[in-house]
């Protein structure tokens, strides 16, 4: 069990994040840009909300609004689940799980430091896996 920090530190402390005030349009060339599939919403460093796909094609695709005349605000998830930096990896995604999310923004305080997703997390379990199974091998073989 590691800390997320640990993860976040590997991915390069990238912070990706829009204003409530920016259009659903713009979102997703974010999203396009920073191939991802969710972003954190800030107000004045303040995390407000998270856009993601999901909201996109749920609120704005199946409702016949318009995205580039709807607001991030308008659509955006904003009960959001936040970790810690000392969140153990194991602890972020038994929450996931539970939760049936895939997207957790990391806050130290009131300082947002990061966010990883379920697809981080299972690359990081399936490398940490891979290392323990080729100590082994290395072990048995010695």
């Amino acid at each position: 069990m590691r800390p997320i920090l640990e993860l976040l530190e590997k991915q390069g402390g990238a912070v990706w994040s829009l204003s409530p005030d920016d259009s659903v349009y713009q979102a997703l060339e974010m999203l396009a840009e920073c191939n991802v599939g969710a972003l954190m919403v800030l107000q004045a460093d303040k995390l407000v909300g998270i856009f993601s796909e999901r909201d996109y094609t749920r609120k704005i695709a199946l409702a016949g609004l318009s995205s580039k005349d709807t607001n991030v605000r308008d659509i955006m998830t904003s009960q959001v689940l936040t970790v810690t930096p000392k969140t153990s990896t194991d602890d972020c995604m038994a929450l996931m799980s539970q939760k049936k999310i895939r997207h957790l923004p990391v806050v130290d305080g009131s300082k947002v430091v990061g966010m990883v997703s379920i697809r981080d997390l299972m690359d990081d379990i399936i490398k940490d896996r891979e290392q323990t199974i080729t100590q082994l091998q290395n072990y048995i073989t010695s």
